[in-house]
């Protein structure tokens, strides 16, 4: 029952990776979750499994699992480091990964351990993010929370990259508790299906700076499709071009909403931290072999 894992992460956002392509995988939500907990388990923000794809010239389907058990249609940084195994097991210069969210396109950007994923095209209207009721402007919405009059956070933009993000538009990112409005923005009723929440402050021309409280995962290093999310939000606004970097606490990340295709493109960095191996039925593990060079967090860049 011992089984070979890998533990990566993008940006500091990580993951534990099973291969499953040849050997099944299924594991209840309750173990996932033992397996996540960093006091007791492995730790980890999301569980990806690479399993095989059904589709013609599809390279692989990537099932992705939150550290609470939960399942989830989409993970960019996690995208990111399957697409990077997929390109060095391969010898291709791009790959197509199929998730639940649609097909994703991953290629190599010539700088090492730096992967670029073609996240596809933002979904805008109120009814693909979704919301629970109808909004003409998705740009900002009306949702506050705190006293009517004096609002902790309000006015949010929303996108979904196939998972709904809602983006707080701030001047100070730090002088939020995102630890604790967090939780309650997620499963604001306005969220049928659950939000990633973004504090995003602009620090420079086409430079934002971000927090994310991740659905099902809580306050993340760096969270890929909230990264995009912020970017789209930002140029459909014109707070910034079509272009951007966003600093989040792991480093920073480089989005591109492509104007030829409405694509958005996601280039950043991914690290193999270890190979490791479990015992599935007493979930004991062990490191077995060490990965790339520690990729130290570079803080809130600006």
């Amino acid at each position: 029952m011992r089984r070979p894992f890998l533990k990566m992460n993008g940006l500091g956002n990580d993951f534990v990776v099973w291969d499953a392509r040849s050997e099944k995988l299924a594991l209840t939500p309750d173990v996932i979750a033992r397996l996540g907990s960093r006091e007791t388990g492995i730790g980890f923000d999301q569980m990806i499994t690479v399993e095989r794809s059904s589709l013609p010239g599809v390279d692989a389907f990537m099932r992705i699992h939150n550290m609470d058990g939960s399942q989830v249609d989409a993970c960019g940084n996690a995208t990111r480091c399957i697409g990077r195994l997929l390109l060095e097991e391969s010898g291709k210069s791009a790959v197509t990964i199929q998730t639940n969210a649609g097909l994703l396109n991953a290629v190599a950007s010539g700088v090492p351990r730096t992967i670029s994923v073609d996240m596809g095209v933002p979904r805008l209207r109120w009814d693909q993010i979704p919301l629970a009721e109808e909004f003409a402007d998705t740009r900002a919405i009306e949702l506050q929370i705190g006293p009517i009059d004096d609002p902790i956070l309000h006015t949010p933009a929303v996108v979904s990259m196939g998972n709904p993000h809602a983006i707080f538009w701030v001047k100070d990112i730090e002088a939020y508790d995102l630890a604790k409005v967090g939780p309650l923005l997620e499963h604001h009723p306005i969220f049928p299906e659950g939000a990633n929440i973004s504090l995003a402050q602009f620090i420079g021309e086409n430079e934002i700076r971000v927090k994310v409280w991740e659905r099902g995962a809580g306050l993340t290093l760096a969270c890929g499709t909230g990264a995009c999310a912020v970017a789209v939000a930002a140029a459909r606004d014109n707070k910034a071009g079509r272009k951007s970097v966003i600093h989040l606490p792991g480093g920073p990340i480089t989005i591109e909403w492509r104007e030829s295709d409405g694509h958005v493109i996601m280039t950043g960095l991914t690290e193999v931290e270890f190979e490791g191996e479990i015992d599935l039925e007493t979930l004991a593990w062990e490191k077995v072999a060490e990965g790339d060079l520690a990729l130290e967090p570079a803080g809130d860049a600006a």
